[in-house]
């Protein structure tokens, strides 16, 4: 009799193992299905996830190449002052300090300046996801020789922006934004494009939000 009941509660316990067992199993399962859930949750458009809260879901969008981070300074503050989407334009094969001296005629910037075959700079990426959605482009890049920097060639090519505004900026220790922009737009053969504006290196906050201002973006 003490054998069968030994026997019995062996088998009730082996039970409760199997169980506590599988239900361990079936809640890491189910852990890693919500991870990976919210993992796509958290991978959503960021147009989606920018201006929300003002209503301003993907109206504008702040592009720009950035070569030794003066560009890139401003475009932040844009971004910060329009609630905008910042999308950086990158080369495939990125400038190193060395390519941007131009002092040196050997310098990667200096040969591609002298053969404009080379301005044809690839980059890591030409479109913008949910591009469609934006209302709105600021373009920002350095100026050289009094150009825009052909890094941003690729991108204005390669997209089309019918019933977009695109407003150039530029940033540059001395030139002006000249015709910059206007050889872009005529590059990109789309959209409605505005009279640009300079910012130089110490660009201040307030010089920044007198601009986009006067853009009327509301």
């Amino acid at each position: 009799m003490k054998k069968l009941i030994s026997i019995l509660l062996l088998g009730i316990f082996v039970s409760g193992l199997l169980v506590g067992c599988s239900s361990s199993s079936s809640d890491k399962k189910n852990g890693a299905a919500t991870s990976i859930k919210e993992s796509k949750k958290d991978n959503v458009n960021s147009f989606n996830k920018t201006n929300a809260q003002n209503g301003k879901k993907g109206k504008t969008l702040i592009v720009y190449y950035s070569a030794t981070g003066n560009t890139k300074k401003v475009a932040k503050e844009i971004a910060k002052k329009t609630n905008g989407v910042l999308f950086e334009l990158q080369p495939a094969k990125k400038y190193t300090t060395e390519d941007l001296d131009y002092n040196n005629p050997k310098s990667r910037v200096c040969k591609e300046h002298d053969h404009v075959n080379l301005q044809d700079v690839k980059l890591s990426e030409t479109t913008v996801k949910d591009f469609k959605k934006a209302k709105v482009v600021i373009l920002g890049y350095p100026i050289w020789w009094g150009k825009a920097a052909w890094p941003v060639n690729n991108f204005v090519k390669n997209n089309d922006f019918t019933g977009k505004t695109v407003i150039p900026f530029c940033t540059s220790a001395s030139s002006e934004i000249g015709d910059s922009g206007k050889k872009l737009s005529q590059m990109a053969g789309t959209g409605k494009w505005q009279e640009g504006k300079r910012f130089s290196s110490d660009a201040s906050e307030e010089e920044i939000q007198d601009w986009i201002k006067s853009l009327n973006l509301e």
